[in-house]
C-alpha cells in the first residue's frame, strides 16, 4: 500500500496536461506473487505493457484489436516481479489468473518527479478446482508453441491443444501446412508450484492438432467451414473435402473431432458425416472484451428459434443462445456430442482459456485421463462460474441404458466469483426447472465466492437427455480490459455462464426432436447443396445429400 499527497496529485495532473514532448516515462515496479495476466490502462484509454524484472522470468505481450470496443492488450507474466515504463499520469492496473482467482485491481498515479509508487497486487484463490478433482483446458489454441509454457501458468490451465497444423484451402494436405514449422511429437509437461509448500501442478501441451478451415476451393473464394482434429500422433495427409476421409484418418490415430462453430456453411453436414465428438459450447466469438461478430453468418440465423437480436444483428446473449439451441437440437436428433470450450487466442482479442472446459479426473490428473474424460463428457464448460453436479449420483456424460420413467435427482454445487443470476435444468432442449440462486459464502474459504447447493428432482416420462446451466453477470469492462475501477464504457452487464455435459436416459427409443429443429437442418442442407453444385465434385456434394437424407429420416420422429 502507499499514500499520495496533494502535491503528488498536482504533479500528476500537470503531467497529464503537459505537452507530449515534456513527459518522460517513469519506471514502475510491481509484483503479483503469481503468474498472471496484467493490464495497465491509462486514464486516456491507452494500454501499456509490462516486462519481467527478473532474468529468469518471462513476459508475453498480447496486442490484438478488432474494433474500438473489441481489443485485448495485456502481458502474461511469470511469478517474478515486473516493471513498466509509464508516462506521468493516472492508471488502473488489473491482474487476472484464470477462473479460480479473484481479480486484483489497483489505482496508480505516476508523478513527474519524486518517488514512484510500487504496485502490489494480491491474487487470492476463491475456489480450488484441482483439489475437487477438476482440471481445465482450452481446445482451440492459436498461440506459438514457445509462448505456451508462460501462458498455461499465467492462465492456470492444465491442458492446451495448439492447432499446429492449419489448412485454409480445399484439397490441401495438413502435413504441408504446419504453423511455424513442424512441431516435435513429444508432449510437453510443465511442473510447477504456486508457492512454498504447495502441491506440484502438472500442465500439459499436446503438440499435434489440426484445423481444417476451408475458405477457398481451387484458389477461388468459397467458404465451407472449420473442424478440428485433436490429439493425433502424427501429421495428417488427408485433405477435405470429402469430410469423411478426414474423419477416417483421424480415427486411425485415436483422434477426437471438434466442431468449431455452429453456423459455418458445412457445420450441420460434418456432424452426421464425420460423427463429430465435441461441440464448442464456449466458442471463439465469446471474448472478455466487447462482442463484435453480431452479424457473422446472420443469413443463417433460424427465423423461428427466438434468438435475441437488435438493429445490428444478434446480441452476444443471442449468439450464446443460438449455440445452445443448435447443440440441443443436435442432441435431440441423436448426435450425442460432448461440450468443450476454446478461444482461438492468438487470432482473436481474447485471453487463452477465457472460455474453457473443466474435466473431472477423480483418480488424479494425467493427460490421458483428462482426454478420456473430455471425450466421455465428464465435464462442464465455462466463461466464469463453476458447476459440479451429479445426476442420480452419476457424473455428467453418463448414459442410463434401460431406464424407467422417474424423477431424476440432481445434486451438486453452482458457484461464481460474483453472485449467480439464475440456474436452470434443461431437458431435451427446454428449461424444465429454474432454481433461485442462494449465493451463500462458504465459511471454509478465505475468499469464498458465492455458492448454491443443488438438490432437486426433475421428472422424466420418456427417453431424455438432461443438463444444468447457470449464469452470472459481470460489469462491462473498459474497451481494453480494466475492471470496474477505471471503467468508462458504461454499457451494462455481460453474460458469463457454465454448462454441464448432458446425461442420457434411454426409456422408449430415441429422443424426439422438435419439428422446427429438424426443419432448420433440412433447410440448411438444401441450401448448401444448391450453393456447392458446380463448385465441388459430385461425390463431395453427395456428402451434403447424405446428411440431408439423414435429417429427413430423423424428421419422421419429430414432435411439435
Amino acid at each position: 500500500m502507499f499514500r499520495i499527497g496533494w502535491s503528488s496529485l498536482a504533479i500528476a495532473w500537470l503531467a497529464v496536461h503537459s505537452p507530449a514532448w515534456a513527459v518522460e516515462p517513469r519506471t514502475v515496479r510491481g509484483t503479483a506473487g503469481l503468474a498472471c495476466r496484467l493490464y495497465i490502462e491509462g486514464d486516456d484509454g491507452k494500454f501499456y505493457f509490462a516486462r519481467s524484472a527478473d532474468p529468469d522470468g518471462s513476459a508475453i505481450r498480447y496486442d490484438v484489436k478488432r474494433s474500438a470496443s473489441s481489443l485485448e492488450q495485456h502481458t502474461t507474466l511469470s511469478a517474478h516481479p515486473f516493471v513498466a515504463e509509464l508516462p506521468p499520469g493516472r492508471y488502473t492496473v488489473t491482474a487476472e489468473r484464470g477462473k479460480e482467482y479473484t481479480v486484483a485491481v489497483q489505482s496508480l498515479i505516476v508523478p513527474e518527479a519524486g518517488d514512484v509508487p510500487e504496485v502490489t497486487l494480491s491474487l487470492v484463490p476463491w475456489i480450488d478446482m484441482p483439489r475437487l478433482g477438476w482440471y481445465s483446458g482450452d481446445t482451440h489454441v492459436h498461440r506459438k508453441l514457445d509462448e505456451l509454457p508462460n501462458l498455461v501458468e499465467a492462465e492456470d490451465l492444465h491442458v492446451v491443444l495448439p492447432l499446429t497444423y492449419w489448412v485454409r484451402g480445399a484439397y490441401d494436405s495438413p502435413a504441408q501446412m504446419p504453423v511455424g514449422g513442424h512441431p516435435k511429437p513429444e508432449v510437453q509437461v510443465i511442473k510447477s508450484r504456486t508457492g512454498p509448500g504447495a502441491a506440484q501442478i502438472e500442465r500439459v501441451i499436446w503438440p499435434i492438432n489440426t484445423e481444417y478451415e476451408l475458405f477457398t476451393v481451387k484458389g477461388k473464394s468459397h467458404t465451407e467451414g472449420a473442424v478440428f482434429v485433436l490429439n493425433h500422433k502424427a501429421p495428417l495427409t488427408a485433405s477435405a473435402p470429402p469430410a469423411a476421409a478426414v474423419a477416417r484418418a483421424a480415427r486411425e490415430q485415436g483422434a477426437i473431432l471438434d466442431l468449431d462453430k455452429h453456423s459455418w456453411n458445412w457445420s450441420m453436414m460434418v456432424v452426421p458425416i464425420m460423427n463429430v465428438d465435441l461441440f464448442e459450447l464456449a466458442n471463439n466469438h465469446i471474448w472478455r472484451t466487447g462482442f463484435l461478430f453480431n452479424n457473422w453468418t446472420l443469413d443463417m440465423l433460424p427465423k423461428d428459434w427466438e434468438i435475441e437480436s437488435d438493429p445490428t444483428g444478434y446480441t452476444e446473449a443471442g449468439w450464446i443462445d443460438w449455440g445452445f439451441k443448435t447443440y440441443y437440437a443436435l442432441l435431440n436428433c441423436g448426435f450425442r456430442m460432448r461440450p468443450t470450450g476454446g478461444t482461438a487466442s492468438g487470432v482473436h482479442p481474447v485471453p487463452l482459456g477465457f472460455g474453457r472446459v473443466y474435466v473431472e479426473c477423480p483418480d488424479g490428473f494425467s493427460y490421458e485421463k483428462w482426454i478420456r474424460g473430455l471425450n466421455a463428457g465428464r465435464s462442464f464448460v465455462t466463461t466464469g462460474p463453476m458447476l459440479r453436479v451429479q445426476f442420480d449420483k452419476s457424473p455428467a456424460g453418463t448414459v442410463f441404458e434401460k431406464s424407467q420413467p422417474h424423477a431424476v435427482r440432481i445434486t451438486g454445487t453452482a458457484e461464481g466469483l460474483r453472485p449467480l443470476t439464475r440456474i436452470e435444468i434443461v431437458v431435451n432442449g427446454e428449461v424444465a426447472q429454474v432454481i433461485d440462486p442462494q449465493n451463500r459464502r462458504a465459511p471454509d474459504r478465505k475468499i469464498s465466492g458465492y455458492a448454491t447447493a443443488l438438490d432437486v428432482a426433475v421428472p422424466i416420462e420418456r427417453s431424455s437427455w438432461m443438463a444444468v446451466r447457470c449464469f452470472e453477470s459481470r460489469p462491462d469492462l473498459s474497451p481494453g480490459g480494466s475492471e470496474p475501477v477505471g471503467n468508462r464504457s458504461g454499457s451494462g452487464q455481460r453474460p458469463l455462464y457454465a454448462h454441464t455435459a448432458p446425461v442420457h436416459f434411454e426409456i422408449d427409443g430415441p429422443v424426439r426432436p422438435r419439428q422446427r429443429e429438424v426443419n432448420y437442418f433440412i433447410l440448411r442442407m438444401e441450401q448448401e447443396i444448391v450453393r456447392n453444385r458446380g463448385i465441388l465434385a459430385a461425390e463431395e456434394v453427395a456428402e451434403y445429400e447424405q446428411a440431408l437424407a439423414i435429417y429427413r429420416e430423423i424428421a419422421r420422429r419429430t414432435r411439435n
